[in-house]
């Protein structure tokens, strides 16, 4: 079955691509062109890859960067959460 119409790639030709290392869409396409052009292949191709639609952000952790989300989600610099180097 084909995966990317655009330059005929077939489902096969991606899972051969993975097994030789290929782990992201991005990875898979610089193998063989496939969700370069109309990119309607992509979600398959991740489907394909194992990796869902896409994947989710998680929460930041304690300590750290703790809290730099929420500051990049208020328009704040994110590294004015850290604390300054000695």
């Amino acid at each position: 079955m084909y995966v990317c119409s655009c330059f005929g790639i077939t489902e096969t030709q991606v899972k051969e691509h993975a097994e030789a290392g290929a782990c992201t869409p991005r990875q898979i396409a610089s193998a063989c062109k496939a969700g370069t052009d109309c990119g309607s292949c992509v979600r398959r191709i991740q489907a394909i890859l194992g990796r869902g639609a896409s994947p989710r952000r998680e929460p930041a952790l304690q300590g750290g960067l703790a809290g730099a989300n929420d500051l990049a989600g208020r328009g704040e610099p994110v590294l004015s959460g850290l604390p300054e180097a000695a």
